[in-house]
C-alpha cells in the first residue's frame, strides 16, 4: 500500500503537536497512584478520562482522579463513556466544558451493554454538533472506512477505529478496514480498544496508523509501569518501521545474495 501523501512524520490533532504516539486512559487502575506511574513510564501526552470519575464544581473533594493527573505535562480529553446516543454525548462534553475541562472529547456512544460497539449514527450526529459548539472531536467508532471518511468531511480531529470489541485484548480483528481508513484518512488515524499486547501496537503502527490508545492492556498487568514501558517501545519502533519503508510481501522465496556471482 503506498503512503498516503497527507501522512507527514509530525503527530499532530488539531493544530497541536505531541512527541509521543501513544494514548493511555485511565479506567481500571488498582490505585490513582499506580495510574500516575504508569502514566509517567508510558511517556504519553495524552491522557483519556472519563467525565463520571471527575469532580467538578464546589463540591470537589481534595483528592480525586485530577490530583494525579498534571494538565500541564498531559493534555486532558474527556471521553464521554456511559453515553447512549448523540445528546447525552453532548450534554457531558458541555458539562465538562462548563467545569473548566479542555474542550478535547473523545467521542464514545455505545448503547449495548454486552459488546459495547459504538453506535455510527448517533457517533456522527454528536460529531456534527459538538463541532459547531467548537469541541475538538475524536470519535470511536467501530472500523468502518466509509463511516470514517463521514466524520472527517464534518469535522473531527481524528478518527478512532477499534481493532477488536472494549477490553478484548483479542488485537487487530479489523486490520484490513483499518488499512482502507489509513490509506484516505487526511486526519489521524488513532486505532482504539482491542489492542493488548505490545505486539498489537507495534503492528498497528507499521500499518500507518497515526497513534494507539490503551487502557486495560497497562491497566491490568501485573506491572503496569513495566507494561506500559513496554508500549512506548512497541509504539516508537512501529513507527519507526513504518516511516523506513519495507518491500512487498513476495509469495515466493527471494534470496538475500545473488545466486549469481558464484558463477
Amino acid at each position: 500500500m503506498e503512503e498516503n501523501p497527507n501522512k507527514t512524520k509530525s503527530f499532530v490533532i488539531a493544530g497541536k503537536s505531541f512527541r509521543s504516539r501513544l494514548l493511555v486512559g485511565t479506567g481500571k487502575f488498582g490505585s490513582y497512584l499506580q495510574m500516575a506511574q504508569a502514566l509517567e513510564a508510558s511517556g504519553s501526552q495524552i491522557v483519556t478520562v472519563s467525565l463520571r470519575r471527575v469532580e467538578i464544581g464546589e463540591n470537589k473533594r481534595q483528592e480525586d482522579i485530577l490530583s494525579y493527573i498534571d494538565t500541564k505535562k498531559y493534555l486532558l480529553v474527556i471521553n464521554t463513556s456511559g453515553a447512549m446516543n448523540a445528546e447525552e454525548a453532548v450534554r457531558i462534553a458541555k458539562i465538562a466544558a462548563h467545569g473548566g475541562l479542555p474542550k478535547w472529547i473523545k467521542l464514545e456512544i455505545h448503547p449495548d451493554p454486552r459488546y459495547l460497539l459504538p453506535d455510527p449514527i448517533e457517533t456522527l450526529k454528536a460529531t456534527q454538533m459538538l463541532v459547531k459548539e467548537d469541541f475538538i472531536v475524536l470519535p470511536y467508532i467501530n472500523a468502518d472506512p466509509v463511516l470514517a471518511k463521514r466524520l472527517e468531511e464534518e469535522g473531527a480531529a481524528a478518527v478512532m477505529p477499534l481493532g477488536s470489541p472494549i477490553g478484548s485484548m483479542r488485537g487487530l480483528e479489523t486490520k484490513a478496514q483499518i488499512e482502507i481508513i489509513i490509506e484516505q484518512a487526511t486526519v489521524p488515524v488513532i486505532v482504539d480498544a482491542g489492542i493488548g499486547k505490545p505486539s498489537h501496537a507495534a503492528l498497528a503502527m507499521e500499518m500507518g496508523a497515526d497513534g494507539v490508545l490503551i487502557n486495560t492492556a497497562i491497566a491490568i498487568a501485573n506491572d503496569p509501569c513495566q507494561m506500559a514501558r513496554a508500549f512506548k517501545m512497541a509504539v516508537e519502533a512501529g513507527r519507526m518501521a513504518y516511516e523506513s519503508g519495507t518491500d512487498e510481501v513476495s509469495k515466493f522465496a527471494v534470496a538475500t545474495s545473488p545466486l549469481e556471482s558464484f558463477f
